[in-house]
């Protein structure tokens, strides 16, 4: 059932402020707008990172991954959940990595006890524990996009359907693992270490990319690193600093518009343009609204003039 979970951005300040929460410190999230190492490198220590894709409902299962090996050793001796509810795959994402890295990230009192809570779990076990986690759920929901429609059915995806699906890659034990809750196990790639993350995860990435026609192009990769703010205050970079407050600040007014439900703000604004026409008197309103039409009109036909020039260029 995926009653109580609501679908969240892929975004670094929801993620970010999403974990701070959840009691995470000192971690934040990075947007990736390409597969560079040496952009992911500068970014040290990153402790994993989380990829979202378009998940090929069509598609048949395979009994074995495309590309690594499922380690079903790891699923017992590394927190790894079962995916058991719809919704929470971005959540349970990052999650993933976390709680993989409590040795390097200070994951709070409420994200250690339930780790320690479902270490002796297996995957299926510890899925169901996280998807009825009254603390991760609610928080997860508070950075869900405000909705003035309520669609309480539910109905399975078909491949008419855009469904995207998060996974998160991280290194355990020496080796870089895919963690896909959807998956029986963690899947393991190649030996790595944390310095070696940046350059090992880049090419697993660019085949899983390659799997999708060349005109793919929705995709989304956010690296989880240390606070950059720590790195900029250790070499006394006032600039960086600064840089990244203002980011901080950004981020927090984006998280509280994504709360707010502004259709009855829009609403009383047209009431109150539409009353103001009407006390006009004398046909004021059906004027405001005849040019209105007429200006909309203007601007289709001159798209519709662009992109019939656009076309005659391309041929």
């Amino acid at each position: 059932m995926s009653a109580g979970w609501n679908t969240i951005e892929s975004d670094a300040g929801v993620f970010t402020y999403l974990i701070n929460s959840l009691g995470v410190r000192d971690v934040q999230f990075e947007e990736l707008v390409s597969l560079d190492a040496d952009f992911l490198r500068q970014r040290s220590p990153v402790y994993g990172v989380i990829f979202l894709f378009r998940y090929p409902t069509g598609d048949k299962l395979h009994a074995t991954p495309l590309d690594g090996t499922l380690d079903h050793e790891a699923a017992e001796s590394q927190f790894f959940a079962a995916q058991t509810i719809q919704n929470a795959c971005g959540t349970q994402a990052l999650l993933s990595v976390l709680l993989n890295k409590v040795d390097a990230i200070d994951v709070g009192p409420r994200l250690q006890e339930f780790r320690d809570f479902t270490s002796a779990f297996p995957a299926d076990l510890r899925g169901e524990a996280l998807s009825n986690s009254e603390l991760i759920r609610d928080v997860h929901n508070s950075f869900a996009r405000a909705s003035p429609f309520a669609d309480e059915a539910q109905r399975s995806a078909t491949e008419d359907d855009d469904v995207y699906h998060f996974i998160a890659y991280t290194v355990m034990n020496g080796k870089l693992y895919e963690l896909d809750g959807l998956q029986p196990a963690p899947i393991a790639h190649d030996s790595c270490t944390p310095e070696e993350f940046p350059d090992k995860v880049i090419p697993v990435l660019e085949r899983r990319i390659e799997r999708y026609p060349a005109q793919e192009i929705r995709f989304n990769l956010l690296a989880m690193v240390r606070d950059l703010r720590i790195r900029a205050r250790e070499i006394g970079d006032q600039d960086w600093i600064y840089q990244e407050e203002q980011k901080r600040n950004a981020w927090q007014w984006e998280n509280a518009l994504r709360r707010h439900n502004f259709i009855g703000f829009v609403g009383e604004i047209l009431k109150g343009v539409v009353r103001s026409k009407l006390v006009e008197g004398d046909g004021k309103y059906a004027e405001w609204v005849k040019e209105a039409k007429a200006k909309t009109k203007a601007r289709f036909d001159e798209r519709q003039k662009a992109k019939g020039r656009t076309d005659d260029d391309t041929t």
